[in-house]
């Protein structure tokens, strides 16, 4: 193994093992929260967004369509209904015509006024925790009677006090803060795949 071989898997070695060490019981507490609290939102029939910024709103999608697909569908024979989830960034109509109109902080919360009711439930997806469209959509997703998520990274931001259950990752790393929004909904998906309600 030649110097740059060495050098980059010690760069990997550092990044996966500051990624495994941001998980603790704590946390894995909260993500079982999260679990059971889908399992019972999937059981009545409540709806759930997700929503995000950047990565995060990527992440959004792919854990919107893990859930939706993947915990109830993949792979059963008969299929059994996924769960009624949606990521509040994925029509690029919706959102340019929204931060357009009526700015960018409200791309998330102005959806969640027109599609969200009590009973529903919202994860709200940040490194920061403090930018403008997310703390709009707790405060709204309160207002409306929602129950909230947050998974978080850094200080957990001013989105730390206001999701009902904060999941927060105390890494000053926006990478790995993404990686542990993944590995929280794969862990939810994964879970809910062996533990289905119906």
């Amino acid at each position: 193994m030649n110097n740059i071989n060495k050098k980059f898997c010690q760069f990997s070695s550092n990044y996966l093992n500051n990624l495994y060490s941001s998980f603790n019981e704590n946390i894995f507490i909260k993500v079982e929260k999260l679990a059971l609290h889908l399992r019972k939102v999937w059981e009545e029939g409540k709806n759930i967004y997700i929503c995000g910024n950047g990565g995060s709103g990527a992440n959004a999608i792919h854990l919107a369509n893990d859930l939706h697909y993947g915990a109830g569908a993949c792979g059963n024979t008969p299929i059994v209904k996924g769960l009624k989830v949606e990521a509040l960034t994925a029509n690029s109509a919706v959102l340019t015509c929204l931060g357009n109109d009526i700015g960018y902080d409200m791309i998330f919360s102005h959806q969640l006024i027109n599609k969200a009711s009590e009973g529903d439930l919202l994860i709200a997806l940040s490194g920061s925790g403090n930018s403008q469209n997310i703390i709009n959509a707790l405060e709204t997703a309160k207002g409306i009677g929602m129950y909230s998520y947050a998974i978080l990274g850094y200080s957990g931001g001013k989105s730390l006090s206001l999701a009902n259950c904060p999941i927060h990752f105390q890494i000053n790393d926006m990478q790995i803060a993404e990686d542990t929004q993944l590995i929280v909904g794969h862990l939810c998906m994964q879970w809910l795949s062996k533990n289905k309600p119906f």
